[in-house]
């Protein structure tokens, strides 16, 4: 059989199973990716399971989420992932030195491994022909201890590209398109392999970009050929010894076509407050802006910010519209600094902020009540701003630049007909002194945890009866933005699990958290695709350390649902609306035999004992999954193993 890329590369890294869709499969890990939002309790995870020392190629921590040094807890959590990374052998990204994508993008990408990243972007890296995925932070301790990855193989995608975008679209116009049409449901179990003649005509950062917002279809990954294209940025970046011709064979079978003609695509928007709300820009026109945001880990690279400052080269912003531009990394901010482009951007007006995370994920950068903010980053999800009642649309750098300008939604294309004109690199600044090197005597390092940094909670083996309260019960698309928000007031407490309990369900049921403990604990009751988003396992795990034992929802995402089985919390699934409907907030739920149940991966009926009726609820998990779950999750299992 004609081979395509995902093939190639799950084949020569399959350890157990089966490559069909659907199929349960485990993968050999080359290399893992910490960030400090998600790696603080990752790191615990890891010391927990008692290994010395990684047993993986290659391992990295980067701080780039939690910045804002308002008090002692970010400092300390940083403070903490270095002297980690120092004992057992990881890379340590300093503050500063950039969002870990565009870093490991730059500096560490090599086609045809597999990267294992805690946090749902990491497809980022897909971009130089190399399978990265995003997982719970568990997941990747548990990698970083050398042992497999656990996916079911997803269904392979072909996304055939032809033709050339027109001036004033931008790649962002590509991923918004296939939004639109697929919807954040459409990538779930399937990646996403781009070819077709158009791929030739995309820069490494303009796949970035692509891939990394696969993340919001719910894919697995998403990855492209390494061509002419790659080596060049690999030229650029002086590791031309990492390069390898890496694409898929001539005529190579998949399970789904998907065809863009990129010379029909024209500059998209994504309304407020979900990315696959995609329309044409020519839809929102004239609507009053106040706020623009460029960069994050989505369009921060040189070429990005170089358009961006070609573009305001000699003007003003609106007087009515505070604009931030945003570096994906040090060498990026020190390349537009050369180039005279920042100087551009400062004199217009920008506000710079520092090579991380930022407005993204509401560490600052909140915009005003109920006004338009217009984003080049990759989610849009309601109140994760920071501003309960945000307008947020995603946009591409061309049209965030151009509201910028003239203080409403406008069609960049009204500009000009040609694109301004950039000066592109001949090489990049190479400096890899904020990287640190783990030490070579990891016996004489001493891991130093501040005190917000708290023991890692872990639950008991299972239950075989539950009787509980209905906590909460929600709809359709619920993130983990709503389970566990991140933002400047939450993400300091990300090492303790205790003071960030009080923060589930915040921007939906701010009782959530005190009926939970009153109760004991309970049963969530979601919708269709609950738990789509970030990776960010404290919306498992915090609500774990609240006492609740099972969610029942229409369907899952593919990270949370991995993290709530982890953290040994039931992912059950409700098949019939009517049932679904039938249940209301506050309902008492029996549930019995449940470890007979899970051993055979059985339907379970389930009681409302307050109104004396039964439903139907389902399993759909294989033998490491039942085995995880009986245990009271992974980190137990472990253990017993051990």
């Amino acid at each position: 059989m004609k081979e395509n890329l995902v093939m190639k590369i799950f084949k020569s890294h399959l350890v157990e199973g089966t490559l069909k869709p659907g199929n349960d499969i485990g993968l050999r890990v080359d290399e893992t990716l910490l960030q400090d939002a998600t790696g603080t309790m990752a790191a615990l995870q890891f010391e927990a399971i008692g290994i010395p020392r990684i047993k993986v190629k290659r391992a990295f921590t980067f701080v780039d989420h939690n910045m804002l040094q308002t008090g002692f807890q970010n400092a300390d959590d940083h403070r903490f992932l270095q002297t980690f990374s120092n004992k057992y052998g990881l890379y340590f990204s300093k503050p500063g030195n950039g969002i870990c994508h565009q870093v490991y993008l730059e500096r560490f990408s090599k086609p045809g491994i597999v990267l294992l990243g805690a946090d749902s972007h990491t497809p980022n890296a897909g971009a130089t022909g190399m399978i990265a995925i995003g997982a719970g932070g568990l997941d990747v301790a548990v990698a970083m201890a050398g042992r497999p990855y656990y996916t079911k193989m997803p269904a392979v995608v072909h996304v055939k590209l032809t033709g050339r975008l027109k001036p004033w679209v931008a790649s962002k116009d590509i991923m918004l398109e296939l939004l639109r049409r697929l919807t954040v449901k459409g990538g779930v179990g399937k990646v996403f392999e781009f070819g077709g003649e158009g791929v030739k005509t995309l820069s490494v950062p303009e796949r970035a970009t692509i891939a990394n917002l696969g993340a919001e279809l719910g894919t697995t990954t998403s990855i492209f050929p390494s061509d002419q294209r790659v080596l060049e940025y690999f030229k650029l970046q002086k590791r031309d010894k990492d390069y390898k011709p890496f694409t898929a064979d001539p005529d190579a079978e998949y399970d789904e076509v998907v065809e863009i003609a990129l010379d029909k695509l024209t500059p998209l928007v994504a309304r407020p407050s979900m990315p696959d709300k995609a329309v044409p820009i020519t839809e929102e026109e004239g609507k009053d802006v106040r706020q623009v945001c460029i960069g994050s880990c989505n369009n921060s690279s040189y070429d990005d910010l170089m358009l961006v400052g070609a573009m305001l080269k000699g003007k003003k912003v609106h007087p009515d519209v505070s604009l931030t531009v945003t570096p994906g990394s040090k060498q990026v901010f020190e390349m537009v600094a050369a180039s005279g482009a920042l100087q551009h951007m400062i004199g217009a007006g920008a506000r710079i902020l520092e090579a991380a995370c930022g407005p993204c994920i509401g560490m600052g950068q909140a915009p005003p009540s109920g006004s338009v903010s217009i984003r080049t980053m990759n989610r849009n999800f309601l109140g994760r701003s920071g501003t309960p009642d945000d307008r947020v649309y995603l946009a591409s750098p061309y049209v965030a630049a151009a509201c910028a300008l003239k203080g409403r939604i406008y069609d960049p294309r009204r500009l000009g007909s040609k694109l301004p004109v950039i000066r592109k690199a001949k090489s990049f600044i190479i400096d890899d002194s904020n990287i640190i090197k783990p030490s070579g005597k990891p016996g004489k390092v001493v891991v130093e945890k501040g005190p917000n940094i708290k023991p890692l909670p872990l639950r008991g083996e299972l239950e075989d009866a539950i009787t509980s309260v209905i906590l909460i019960k929600v709809g359709d698309n619920i993130t983990t933005d709503h389970i566990m928000p991140a933002g400047a007031r939450v993400l300091p407490y990300r090492s303790n699990i205790p003071a960030i309990s009080d923060f589930v369900f915040y921007n939906i049921d701010r009782e959530f958290p005190k009926r939970a403990k009153q109760s004991g604990g309970g049963i969530i009751v979601g919708g269709g695709n609950y738990g789509q988003g970030s990776s960010r396992e404290h919306a498992a795990l915090a609500p774990m350390f609240l006492g609740v034992k099972a969610v029942m929802a229409k369907s899952y995402a593919r990270i949370h649902r991995s993290n709530l089985i982890n953290f040994g919390i039931i992912p059950l699934i409700i098949r019939d609306q009517a049932a679904f409907d039938s249940i209301e907030q506050g309902d008492t739920i029996v549930m019995e035999n449940i470890r007979e149940h899970i051993k055979k991966d059985d339907r379970m009926s389930v009681s409302i004992k307050n109104r004396d009726k039964t439903i139907e609820v389902y399993l759909d998990t294989n033998a490491r999954e039942r085995k995880i779950l009986l245990s009271g999750g992974l980190l137990n299992m472990i253990k017993q193993e051990a």
